[in-house]
């Protein structure tokens, strides 16, 4: 099946584009955005994949559903638009910075600059229908995100996951402690930051193992 990713990410991931799960899950997608508003712009739904490369891949940050309001998801875990409001999970992460790296608060919410130095952000799920959080689990999309955390692990060395709440933690399985750091935390968002996410230091801790490393850390 020929599906628009960036080249790295096409070869590597060139079986599970042939599996019929993934047919499947072309084919819902493709009704979805028919029949529904969907987010992110069709466009943009590998957009992760465009502005990271495999080759360049040293984080990986996982989120769980795009953003379901107007104008959020442009197709990186937890980042918006020039422009958007910050929603609260991001805000947190940004805090987190301050807290951790003494970053000032951005005056945006685009991450790509991060994307651009080697962090995936991706999420777990990489569509969803407007206002319906959750609207498209358990169609297809979990597998091959996790076929994409199995490629990194098992062809890279030395990268860093953060694996902030439950949902990420659990696609941490196949990743082999020896080879790369895992970083745990409670989600971001308000309803669990104060539990253990705000004060991780989970930025200058991926900085830290990067240089050891022998990489270049992000500039957050």
């Amino acid at each position: 099946m020929e599906v628009k990713i960036e080249n790295s990410w096409k070869s590597a991931l060139k079986e599970e584009f042939e599996k019929p799960y993934f047919q499947q899950l072309v084919q819902f997608v493709k009704n979805e955005y028919r029949q529904h508003q969907v987010f992110p712009g069709g466009s943009e739904i590998f957009h992760a994949f465009e502005k990271c490369p495999l080759p360049n891949t040293k984080v990986v940050i996982l989120g769980q559903d795009p953003y379901h309001g107007p104008g959020q998801a442009h197709g990186l875990s937890f980042s918006v638009r020039e422009g958007i409001p910050f929603p609260p999970s991001l805000l947190n992460i940004f805090k987190e910075l301050k807290a951790d790296l003494d970053l000032p608060i951005p005056s945006n919410g685009n991450l790509e600059k991060w994307a651009r130095q080697g962090v995936l952000l991706l999420n777990a799920t990489l569509t969803v229908q407007a206002h319906k959080a959750g609207s498209h689990q358990n169609q297809g999309w979990e597998q091959f995100t996790d076929a994409v955390i199995r490629t990194l692990a098992e062809q890279k060395e030395g990268l860093v996951f953060m694996l902030w709440g439950a949902y990420a933690q659990r696609k941490a399985a196949f990743i082999a402690d020896e080879r790369h750091l895992k970083l745990k935390a409670p989600h971001p968002s308000p309803l669990s930051a104060h539990r253990g996410f705000l004060g991780c230091g989970h930025f200058s801790k991926a900085n830290a193992y990067l240089e050891k490393k022998g990489q270049s850390p992000i500039i957050w």
